[in-house]
């Protein structure tokens, strides 16, 4: 494998990591593998892994020092290079997928239906800050359990 085919070959396994969980998510709420895997964190963990060691690479790439994140033109310039744009792609997998866990675990802690849950994760995954969002609005008729010590 090419060095140039790495970062594709690794887009892929990121992708495939993240739709597995949301699959799993939406999918099989209740299943103890769900809870295990995704809601638990460990899912998101793996991918934070991954994007920890693309940004490494690119970093430490001779292109590591072009661009960066003061203005939309240098953060352009960092997205020239595939090991900065897989990273940022890993990124988005791993915090969407981290909140998508959040809105499960906080749902069924609430006693939200699931059939309503759905949508919100479906956006998260799609559309991040508005299934995000959208999950928001619904919680709030949904009221945390009260805790009686």
């Amino acid at each position: 494998m090419s060095d140039a085919s790495l970062p594709t070959s690794l887009f892929t396994l990121a992708s495939n990591i993240a739709l597995g969980g949301w699959l799993l998510l939406v999918l099989a709420p209740q299943w103890r593998i769900t809870h295990r895997v995704v809601v638990s964190g460990a899912l998101p963990l793996v991918l934070a892994a991954m994007y920890a060691a693309c940004i490494g690479y690119h970093y430490l790439s001779p292109h590591g020092s072009e661009g960066g994140f003061g203005s939309l033109t240098e953060v352009t310039a960092l997205f020239r290079d595939p090991w900065a744009l897989l990273a940022g792609w890993v990124h988005y997998l791993c915090f969407d997928l981290a909140v998508g866990a959040w809105e499960l675990r906080d749902a069924q802690r609430r006693g939200l239906p699931h059939l309503l849950v759905v949508p919100t994760l479906v956006l998260t995954f799609l559309l991040g800050p508005v299934g995000l969002l959208l999950y928001a609005g619904l919680r709030r008729f949904y009221p945390a359990p009260t805790v009686v010590a």
